[in-house]
Parts: C-alpha cells; structure tokens; sequence
C-alpha cells in the first residue's frame, strides 16, 4: 500500500513562504527554498545528494496538494512531476473553470481522508506527495500522514507562511534519516501513532 509523504522544503524559523506569498509571487518575495533542488539553469538536479532526493519525490505515483498551493501555480499547468501523476487538492469550494483543461487534477470536497484515500488508491505501489501547510496540518489532524520529509535552508525569513502553524495536538515524530548537503538539512521522519 502507498504512503503518505509530506515534502516541504522550509527556513529555520519554520516558514514555507516568506512575506507577499500569494498568485504572481509564489513563495513569497526573494524565495529561495526550493534551490537546494535546481541547478543554476533552473532545472532539477539529477546528480549528488540533491539529485538522489529529487528522485524520491519524482517517484510519487499521486499528489495532494492544497487548494492555495495550486492555484498559485496554475495547478503546475496541469501535469506535477516529469511523467505526470493524479494530482488531488482539498478545497472546501468546487474549482474554478479553467481546471476543466488539466485532467489529471480532481478537487476534492468531501475532506482529507477521502482525498488521501483517492490519492494512495491511485498511486498504488507508489507513495503520495503531499505538499502544502493547510493539507499538512489536516493529515496529521486526521492521522492519514505517513511520513514527513523537510528539507531545512539556512536562512530565517522572520515571517511569511509557516508549515506547522497550528495543530490539534502534540505529534510524536522518529527520525528515519538525516542528510546535510551545503544548500539544506534534509530530515525524514516517520510520524507516530
């Protein structure tokens, strides 16, 4: 059965986005999280520890992904990942128009479960990336989170949109394993139940 893998590249002051986040900025004013992951071209990087890296999350056979993650990238013009997996955003609103032309996105209205549920469905052998604060405060609300992955950038962004802002209760996490590279710290953690 497919796991359920929160993948969030973050500052250490705990932020994913950093101020003025939001639709022609995403991630906010000077983002630099994700570099750790590219090269100086722009691409993925495909060689060393970060490339290793990005072949995990590459793996993901299905995404879920926040309604405010999506639409500020235009639902990554309807295909996330190289080869294009389903991709599965919570939204308590149905979406808008323009969705129509990305089949592989489907909304969905009725929770996190259900939406983790379609997700783990569709990936089959594969794990399901989940991205985004609101989807990863709701899975751990829920339990339906397996895992979580953060890849920690030194820098301290001091405010902007933080990755675990709110949560229900505490949440008891086992290391898995630890990876520095110059750019970030990439910890992964089980998440106990």
């Amino acid at each position: 059965m497919a796991i359920s893998v929160l993948d969030m590249s973050v500052s250490v002051d705990g932020y994913v986005a950093g101020p003025n986040d939001g639709p022609g900025n995403p991630g906010g004013d000077g983002f630099i999280l994700h570099d750790w992951s590219l090269t100086p071209a722009g691409d993925f990087r495909r060689s060393g520890s970060a490339g290793k890296l990005m072949d995990e999350i590459l793996e993901a056979g299905a995404v879920v992904s926040g309604r405010r993650t999506a639409e500020q990238v235009d639902h990554w013009g309807g295909v996330h990942h190289g080869d294009g997996v389903p991709v599965f955003v919570l939204s308590h609103r149905r979406p808008g128009p323009s969705v129509a032309k990305y089949p592989l996105i489907s909304y969905v209205n009725d929770g996190i479960e259900s939406a983790m549920a379609q997700a783990k469905a569709a990936a089959g052998d594969r794990h399901v990336h989940v991205i985004g604060a609101y989807t990863a405060q709701r899975a751990l609300e829920a339990g339906v989170l397996d895992e979580i992955r953060i890849h920690q950038v030194p820098v301290l962004y001091g405010g902007g949109v933080r990755l675990f802002e709110v949560l229900p209760s505490r949440v008891t996490l086992e290391i898995i394993r630890v990876i520095d590279t110059l750019e970030a710290t990439h910890i992964r953690y089980r998440v106990r139940r």
